[in-house]
């Protein structure tokens, strides 16, 4: 969930096994090829927070993966070099890797069974640091294209530079959406985006009123990202917006219920209590939200059976 990362006016990099570049959305490469999908098999997306990948390796993220069937995956936090993505999830993936300016902080990353047709980072304006924090890529699975962000909202840290930085890639997020699903009608924004968007989000949402996380400013964004299309919303903070129309598919498919929660404390009984949040995310265009035919959060069986102290969401999309 938290990072002490502070933001530095710079740009990152974006790597993959046969390529690095950062190209605008009208890029093409000629190289495309399906990314997994075959008829009549629904195409499985995962996104996780691994809070560090080698450390996830090490208690045991190899296992989970190797028996999920996972086609697409969402990595966030990464903290590692692209070459240790590559040694560790091995060759039959497909990488691609936005590290963070800072070294050891952020990074996210695209993983797949297919090559993507396509990449983009950056996100903002040009004196905006979002290395490590967005990465889109597009996927032609049976001759449809699914477009799929890994994303890193920062924690934040209310009334600190941090939190300013926070509200900048939110206010990004909120111009470059509309525009993903205009390239895309069948698009998926998957990751750790540090906020509980409503009291059910969080198990004790009371004591968490004035943070980072739940803060009525944040979860303003949310109301307008999940509003009607178009239409003028009421946020948490008191003010009106217009509505984006995504879909939290978390929410859609659990119904009105607390959590189920995707993120704990490594401290105290957090997890055997369930005291979580539910901050991974999978938001989608409606287009692609009535094509979700299973949602899973895949949460350890025990405290010791944790990889991270994030829980992957997994999610099956008919493409």
């Amino acid at each position: 969930m938290s990072e002490s990362q502070s933001a530095a006016v710079s740009s990152g990099a974006v790597s993959s096994g046969a390529e690095s570049s950062r190209v605008e959305s009208s890029t093409e490469t000629s190289d495309a090829r399906s990314s997994k999908g075959t008829a009549g098999k629904p195409l499985r997306i995962a996104t996780v927070n691994v809070n560090g990948i080698r450390a996830a390796f090490r208690k045991g993220m190899g296992e989970w993966l190797e028996g999920r069937g996972i086609d697409i995956l969402a990595l966030q936090e990464v903290r590692a070099s692209t070459e240790d993505l590559e040694s560790l999830l091995g060759s039959e993936w497909d990488i691609l890797h936005d590290p963070a300016t800072a070294k050891g902080r952020a990074g996210v990353a695209l993983a797949s069974r297919g090559k993507a047709s396509i990449h983009r980072v950056e996100l903002g304006a040009p004196d905006f640091d979002s290395a490590g924090r967005w990465l889109e890529a597009d996927y032609e699975v049976n001759d449809t294209v699914i477009t799929v962000v890994s994303t890193y909202v920062h924690s934040g840290e209310d009334g600190t530079p941090k939190q300013d930085e926070k509200y900048k890639f939110l206010d990004a997020m909120t111009a470059r959406m509309p525009e993903l699903e205009r390239h895309s009608p069948l698009s998926v924004v998957l990751g750790d985006l540090n906020v509980g968007h409503t009291k059910l989000d969080i198990k004790n949402w009371r004591g968490n009123v004035k943070r980072a996380g739940f803060l009525p400013k944040e979860r303003a964004y949310f109301d307008r990202f999940m509003g009607e299309r178009d239409a003028q919303v009421e946020c948490a903070d008191g003010s009106t917006g217009t509505g984006l129309g995504w879909v939290d598919v978390g929410r859609r498919w659990a119904g009105e219920v607390d959590g189920p929660y995707t993120w704990w404390s490594w401290r105290g009984k957090a997890f055997d209590n369930d005291t979580g949040w539910r901050i991974d995310y999978q938001l989608a265009t409606p287009a692609l939200a009535e094509r979700v035919v299973d949602y899973a959060v895949d949460r350890a069986a025990a405290y010791d059976q944790r990889w991270s102290d994030h829980t992957p969401v997994v999610v099956d999309y008919a493409v």
